[in-house]
């Protein structure tokens, strides 16, 4: 039985970004705006929660511009 070729990108463990639309961005950018001037004024702790998750919403979409492969159509 012939041993079948493992290319380099079927190699489980390498760590690849997905690419992401614009619109993840702007959400994270709007969403940590209106978590700050509204959410955080009322309630401390869901405040910060809220803007941490935009945060990295936002660190994931800058990940993605930088890391992910180009799609070419």
């Amino acid at each position: 039985m012939a041993k079948k070729a493992v290319k380099k990108e079927d190699i489980p463990g390498k760590w690849k970004a997905a690419p992401l639309k614009g619109s993840f961005m702007v959400t994270a950018i709007l969403g940590f705006l209106l978590s700050y001037y509204y959410i955080y004024p009322q309630s401390f702790s869901l405040g910060i929660a809220s803007m941490l998750v935009f945060t990295a919403m936002f660190v994931s979409s800058l990940i993605s511009m930088t890391k992910a492969p180009v799609i070419t159509k």
